[in-house]
C-alpha cells in the first residue's frame, strides 16, 4: 500500500507547470474530425497519410485517414501549399480549421494553414496505385504494405473490434481472463502437428532438453483451463496457437487465434450451446454496431453476395464416420445456410478428455460442433470426462496414463462437472465477412514455405 501511494505522488510531481503559451491546434484522429457536428472554425491538427491528391488552379484537395475509419477527411487549401512531395502514399501533418463541408458527400472538412510531409512516397515505385483495387491475393506478396489499402484497413478494424467484443461478452457473463502458457509440453489434441521448441544456440550435452522434457508450441489452452475450472467456476482465454500442418490451403494457417472457455458445474450439451450461440451473436451485433462501413465494405467488394444472416438453432446427429469440411459444409447449405450445432460424435473419433456417453453400441462421446455457413466448423466444444475410472482407463488404453497423472489428480481432489469449447478467431471473421481465405483476416500470415516478416 505504502508503494502504491509513492508511485502516486511519484506520478504527480511529473506533471509539467502550465506555461504561457499559444493555445496548440487540438489533435483529432480522422474518425473523430469527421464526427464532429457544426464545426464552426476549431483549430485542429490531423495526421495521417495521403489518400488522393487533387490540384486545381487555386485550389487543393487532399484526402487523408489515419486508420481511425473507412473515411477519409477532406482538406481543402490554397494553392500555394502545394509541394512536389505531396503525392499518393506520403504521410502528412496538417493544420488548419474544422469547417463545415458545403459538399452533401461529407459533413466537415479540413480548411488547411499549413500543410508539412512528414514522409515522402515515389507513386512510381509504390506497390499500391491510387484508384486501383488489386485482389487480396496479389496483396499477400506485401504484408508489410497491404495494411495501408482499404479492404485490409476495414478487416483489420473488424477484427480489432470484435477481439473486443469478445473480451465485452465474457466480462459481461462473469468469466475469468487466464494467460495460458504458449510453451507447453501437452499435446491436446493429440494430432502430433506441434512445433518443438529448442534453444537457437546448441545445448552442450545434446541429450538434454532445456526444460528437462520436450517442449512445444501451444495447439490449445484446454488443458491449462481445465486446471483453472477447478479454483473458478468460469474462465477463458484468447491467444495465439500453432499447429504444424503442411498445407497450403485457404482454411489452415501454422499461427492463429483461439478463443476457448471452460465451465464448472455443467452437465448438459444444451448449456454449453446457449454460451456458444451467446457469444456468437453478441460478438457480431456489437461488431456490426461498431463498424458497419467496414462490413459493408466487405461483403460489396470482396465476397459479394454473402450476407449475416439471422442466427437460427438445429441440432443434428451424424453417425459413422468423422466429417470433413466438404460435409459440414453440405450439412449446412441442406439445413437452409445457417449455423448448425452437430452432437454426440463417435468415441474413437475423439481425444480422450470427452465424456463417455454409454449409449450402447453407438458408444459417443458428449460432443459438440457449430458449423456455420461458407467456412464449415467454428466452434467444437464437449462436456469433459470429471470420472475418475472412466478417464483412466482412457489414458490407459492410449498409453497416456504417466503423463497425465496430473491430469488425472484433478479428478481425484474436488471434481466437478465441466465442459468448454473453442472458436477459431480466424474462422469467425471468415464467416461475417464473408471471405473465402483464412491468410487474408490475420495480419501476418504463416504457413508453410511462408514466414514473410
Amino acid at each position: 500500500m505504502l508503494g502504491a501511494r509513492c508511485l502516486l505522488r511519484a506520478l504527480r510531481s511529473c506533471s509539467s507547470a502550465p506555461c504561457p503559451r499559444p493555445k496548440p491546434s487540438a489533435k483529432l484522429s480522422v474518425r473523430d474530425a469527421l464526427g464532429v457536428q457544426n464545426a464552426s472554425g476549431e483549430r485542429v491538427k490531423v495526421q495521417g497519410w495521403v489518400r488522393s491528391v487533387r490540384s486545381q488552379k487555386e485550389v487543393l484537395f487532399l484526402h487523408v485517414n489515419d486508420g481511425s475509419s473507412l473515411e477519409s477527411l477532406q482538406v481543402v487549401a490554397d494553392s500555394n501549399l502545394d509541394s512536389r512531395e505531396l503525392d499518393f502514399g506520403c504521410s502528412v501533418e496538417v493544420q488548419g480549421q474544422l469547417v463545415k463541408s458545403p459538399s452533401k458527400r461529407q459533413n466537415v472538412e479540413l480548411k488547411a494553414e499549413k500543410i508539412e510531409v512528414v514522409g515522402n512516397c515515389d507513386p512510381k515505385d509504390f506497390p499500391l496505385k491510387y484508384k486501383h483495387r488489386p485482389p487480396l491475393e496479389y496483396l499477400r506478396q506485401f504484408p508489410h504494405l497491404r495494411c495501408r489499402t482499404n479492404a485490409l484497413g476495414s478487416i483489420l478494424r473488424v477484427r480489432s473490434e470484435a477481439t473486443a467484443a469478445i473480451h465485452s461478452f465474457f466480462k459481461d457473463s462473469g468469466f475469468v481472463h487466464i494467460h495460458t502458457p504458449i510453451i507447453t509440453s501437452n499435446d491436446c489434441e493429440g494430432a502430433g502437428e506441434l512445433f518443438q521448441v529448442e534453444p537457437s544456440s546448441k545445448i552442450k550435452v545434446p541429450e538434454e532438453n532445456f526444460f528437462d522434457v520436450p517442449a512445444f508450441l501451444t495447439v490449445s489452452g484446454q488443458l491449462h483451463l481445465e486446471v483453472m475450472s477447478g479454483a473458478f467456476t468460469q474462465v477463458f482465454t484468447f491467444g495465439p496457437t500453432f499447429r504444424a500442418e503442411n498445407s497450403q490451403s485457404r482454411r489452415h494457417l501454422a499461427e492463429f487465434y483461439m478463443v476457448e472457455a471452460e465451465i464448472s458445474f455443467v452437465e448438459s450439451l444444451q448449456d454449453l450451446m446457449q454460451v456458444m450461440e451467446g457469444l456468437f451473436k453478441s460478438a457480431t451485433a456489437m461488431v456490426l454496431a461498431s463498424c458497419p462501413e467496414d462490413v459493408a465494405l466487405c461483403h460489396r467488394f470482396i465476397a459479394p453476395g454473402q450476407k449475416i444472416r439471422t442466427y437460427v438453432k438445429k441440432q443434428l446427429f451424424n453417425w459413422g464416420v468423422d466429417l470433413h469440411t466438404e460435409h459440414e459444409k453440405y450439412l449446412v447449405k441442406h439445413c437452409g445456410n445457417i449455423p448448425v450445432f452437430v452432437i454426440n460424435y463417435p468415441l474413437a473419433l475423439k481425444p480422450f478428455y470427452m465424456r463417455d456417453n454409454e449409449d450402447g453400441p453407438q458408444h459417443t462421446v458428449a460432443a459438440v460442433d457449430l458449423l456455420v455457413p461458407g467456412v464449415g466448423e467454428l466452434f467444437g466444444g464437449s462436456l469433459r470426462e470429471e470420472r475418475y475410472h472412466f478417464l483412466e482407463q482412457r489414458l490407459a488404453r492410449s498409453g497416456l496414463r504417466e503423463a497425465y497423472q496430473w491430469y488425472l489428480d484433478l479428478r481425484r481432489f474436488g471434481s466437478v462437472p465441466h465442459g468448454g469449447f473453442g472458436m477459431g478467431f480466424e474462422r469467425y471473421l471468415q464467416c461475417i465477412l464473408g471471405i473465402d481465405n483464412i491468410k487474408d483476416v490475420i495480419p501476418f500470415p504463416r504457413f508453410t514455405h511462408s514466414c514473410i516478416l
